[in-house]
């Protein structure tokens, strides 16, 4: 005990179990009630697991088991788990956005660490809002936190083919749109493509974030590539368990994690991985509650430096499963071991480098060498211009090369629904020349950011053969598109940003290597433009959305909202 920083008198939870008063006696006994004796408390950190298990959450349909684990780990090493169930934010199924509620995921985690005796936090979760949402608010409450990501799921298979979820449904849709498949085969491909618990396999937002988790140092070293029904998941989250006692009595909080060498190793495994332009949002928010700044700028400058290793769709051929097999995260990381800051110290409590002693690459064309890559490219193009004076970006190894630079007329739609009736249309006025642009799918304008960014080929064009065009908005993708596809425009059209300008005629250039982007419109006519736009409705009235519309920060802020960010402190709860 005489090594370890905490005592069991300055618990956070000894405020609530150890004093000799009414209240105390009070906790105490409604802990009798649920059937615990002093033995299961005294002395002994308490172990809050926030769990975003759901019964409509696939990606988390096992973590109600894993829990068990958890708690398994947390008594073996001397303490008491409390389980805490929060917001679980389902990706394919939470509407409007998921984002819209990551900051609501956040607020809960903070807060219920903060109202109940807890003095550190397995943090539970995996699909793509869950991770960044439950480490902000962990590393605003400031407690010792380790993160137990849900792993992807198994491969999908139809009728002899790999199938990687969302870049298959993506791909198999537009080949239903231009009549290559029926119905039969979309029903077995529906059947097909997800086929057991756990994330997006592919190098979708999830796996992004995830990965992004254990390379700022908040899992078990290779944690994160583990597929979510493998025997070693549930070993890992008894390990998660064990560990989180042990850095409570050492006070291992995030701010002993969390340095700008760390984010930027983050940043560079994200390139590497040739992860999910989400992943830059979710980042800098993540950083600033931190109290550290991260701007799209640092992200462009480590992409230039930093290529693509992973061969994982939809940015390469393979798939998380074969990652893993291939020696996951860990292997990778090996092979950036030059790039990264090696002193970086974890949840593990050793420096980076200990941590990937012995990593080694079993398949070498999945995870690939810096003097081989999958891409020269970088993993993400940050673009600026009088389109997008505050940054947009873009994922250029999943787009057609011919596109990277590119300058066509545009066709504008207002709004989503707008779009979406028009696509399908045989008379619509398109070719595969013209950008496409959807305004108002950003932060405010959505509302939550949603993932519109990959627009539909018109139908006319996929019948003709036309698999990608240029396509531009203030909204997010998800991880599992692919396309040039160009995201986060910022300011947002919806706050007067210069995308609410645009119209069907303009033309627009894009230029990925120059990171540039350029609406061929002069300074007048934009003026005479901006004179005469007027603000659209507010989206809410009341609620939660009305919350978030108030609050909310652009892109380049990470779409958190002001009152969250920074590191100035909140008081710990009286107890009378």
């Amino acid at each position: 005990m005489t090594s370890r920083k905490k005592t069991p008198e300055t618990l956070r939870s000894h405020r609530w179990f150890g004093v000799s008063d009414l209240r105390s006696f009070g906790h105490r006994s409604r802990l009798r009630q649920l059937g615990y004796d002093s033995a299961d408390w005294a002395g002994r950190p308490v172990i809050g697991i926030v769990n975003t298990w759901s019964d409509i959450n696939p990606c988390h349909g096992h973590l109600r088991a894993r829990a068990v684990d958890v708690k398994r780990g947390v008594l073996q090493a001397g303490g008491l788990p409390i389980e805490l169930p929060a917001m679980s934010l389902a990706e394919p199924i939470v509407k409007p956005s998921a984002m819209l509620y990551r900051n609501f995921l956040a607020m809960e985690t903070e807060e219920l660490l903060r109202s109940h005796p807890i003095d550190g936090v397995v943090l539970m979760g995996g699909c793509d809002k869950t991770t960044p949402g439950l480490l902000m608010g962990a590393i605003s409450m400031g407690l010792p936190a380790i993160y137990v990501p849900a792993g992807p799921m198994l491969r999908g298979h139809w009728r002899g083919e790999t199938l990687g979820s969302g870049s298959d449904a993506w791909k198999y849709w537009d080949e239903k749109r231009a009549g290559r498949i029926g119905e039969a085969e979309w029903t077995e491909i529906e059947g097909g493509i997800a086929r057991s618990y756990g994330t997006c396999m592919v190098m979708g937002t999830a796996a992004t974030m995830m990965a992004i988790a254990e390379a700022l140092g908040f899992t078990l070293p290779g944690a994160s590539s583990i597929p979510a029904v493998d025997a070693s998941h549930s070993r890992m989250a008894a390990a998660s368990g064990r560990r989180i006692v042990d850095m409570v009595w050492d006070d291992l909080t995030p701010a002993r994690i969390l340095s700008p060498a760390a984010f930027d190793n983050a940043i560079k495994v994200h390139m590497a991985m040739g992860g999910s332009t989400n992943a830059i949002i979710h980042l800098v928010a993540m950083a600033r509650r931190a109290g550290l700044a991260i701007d799209m700028a640092r992200f462009d400058a480590i992409s230039r430096a930093i290529p693509v290793l992973a061969n994982v769709r939809p940015s390469g051929r393979w798939l998380m499963e074969d990652f893993y097999y291939a020696g996951g995260l860990r292997a990778l990381m090996g092979e950036l071991r030059e790039e990264l800051d090696l002193s970086c110290v974890g949840v593990s409590g050793s420096a980076l480098g200990a941590a990937l002693d012995g990593a080694r690459v079993h398949h070498p064309d999945i995870i690939r060498t810096l003097a081989d890559p999958v891409s020269r490219a970088g993993a993400t193009a940050v673009l600026t211009g009088n389109l997008a004076p505050r940054g947009c970006v873009m994922k250029p190894p999943a787009a057609d090369p011919r596109l990277l630079k590119h300058c066509g007329p545009v066709l504008a739609f207002e709004d989503y629904d707008e779009m979406a009736a028009a696509v399908d249309r045989d008379d619509l006025d398109v070719t595969p020349d013209h950008v496409l642009v959807l305004k108002n799918a950003g932060p405010k304008g959505g509302p939550g950011m949603p993932e519109w960014g990959m627009l539909p080929i018109p139908k006319k064009l996929v019948r003709a053969g036309v698999r990608d065009m240029v396509r531009v908005s203030d909204g997010r993708m998800s991880g599992t598109s692919y396309g040039a596809c160009i995201l986060h425009v910022c300011p947002e059209s919806f706050v007067g940003g210069p995308l609410a300008l645009v119209r069907t005629g303009d033309r627009l250039e894009v230029d990925a290597d120059g990171r540039r982007i350029h609406l061929h419109v002069g300074e007048e006519e934009l003026a005479r433009r901006r004179a005469a736009w007027t603000p659209p409705p507010a989206r809410f009235e009341r609620g939660w959305g009305a919350m978030y519309s108030a609050h909310v920060g652009q892109a380049d802020e990470g779409c958190d909202f002001d009152f969250l960010t920074g590191t100035a402190p909140t008081a710990e709860p009286e107890i009378h």
